[in-house]
């Protein structure tokens, strides 16, 4: 006659990957966004600082070199990549329907901030301009224009915020929000003394190797219990 074991079985990993498919791709995905907004705004905020336009202008039979950087040739770049990081911190501090709109400022600034940079890219005004200051005479303009590969550079910094925005629109609903957890559970964590773990069925781990073990377990530590 034959014994049936009561001893239950562990189940090996895979046969949890349905709970933790959907925390795993929410990390990859903040984690993409942040670096694509922080890399994208860091080269907007540089290449905007570098010569777009140059050329010649004459003067006293002569001819003087001028040049523009991207900054005076238009400060839109600049300002939205600006506009964009701070969108991109604040996309952690709402939630719901705020988190949306944050989000949508942010792809918002990558596309304007883009676009301006590929428009200014052709842009002569700002090269005359430059003539005019230097010669002295308002009619002044440039000959032998070239424009640079630093427009483009800005523009493709942009599209890098832009993705970081699509991404936020996308999946940054299961992003976590600035503080959320302990707005929970502040109450009943000033009430235990230091130290103490929490109790079965409380709001979660308390302890950095009680977080790895819900995290090892497939569960959401920031959930409520």
């Amino acid at each position: 006659m034959g014994y049936v074991s009561a001893v239950p079985v562990p189940q090996p990993r895979a046969a949890r990957a349905s709970g933790t498919a959907a925390p795993s791709g929410g990390r990859r995905s903040l984690a993409a966004a942040l670096l694509l907004g922080a890399l994208g705004a860091t080269v907007v905020l540089l290449s905007s600082g570098q010569i777009w336009a140059e050329g010649t202008a004459s003067v006293g039979g002569g001819t003087v070199p001028v040049e523009a950087d991207g900054g005076t040739v238009t400060g839109v770049p600049t300002a939205l990549a600006v506009v964009g990081l701070a969108a991109l911190v604040a996309v952690f501090a709402v939630r719901r329907t705020g988190r949306t709109l944050v989000s949508g400022l942010l792809a918002l600034s990558g596309a304007g901030a883009a676009l301006a940079s590929v428009l200014g890219a052709s842009d002569s005004a700002a090269l005359d301009a430059e003539a005019a200051r230097v010669t002295g005479a308002s009619a002044a303009t440039v000959s032998g224009l070239t424009h640079t590969a630093w427009p483009y550079v800005t523009a493709a910094g942009a599209l890098l915020i832009l993705l970081a925005g699509l991404l936020a629109l996308r999946y940054g609903s299961g992003w976590p929000a600035m503080g959320g957890r302990y707005e929970r559970q502040g109450g009943t964590r000033a009430a235990r003394p230091a130290g103490a773990t929490t109790r079965p069925g409380g709001g979660g781990p308390d302890r950095p190797e009680d977080l790895w073990k819900a995290l090892d377990r497939g569960e959401d530590p920031t959930r409520e219990g």
